[in-house]
């Protein structure tokens, strides 16, 4: 789990404007286009290269 104030400074690295990430489970979502990024062991790995597509997020979220 991410410590509320931190999330509240995260932003998505990858869209323009920097949308907001949103918690999901494993994953931090930016809350523009849908994609995530994973957290491990707590750790946000928000590095381009680590982006999920949307449809593929959707399909790990609803794997739980």
């Amino acid at each position: 789990m991410i410590d509320k104030d931190l999330l509240s400074i995260l932003a998505c690295p990858v869209c323009d404007g920097r949308p907001a990430l949103r918690e999901e489970g494993d994953y931090l979502v930016c809350s523009q286009e849908g994609h995530g990024f994973p957290v491990v062991n707590g750790i946000p790995h928000l590095l381009p290269e680590n982006v999920i597509d949307a449809a593929k997020l959707k399909e790990l979220l609803n794997e739980r």
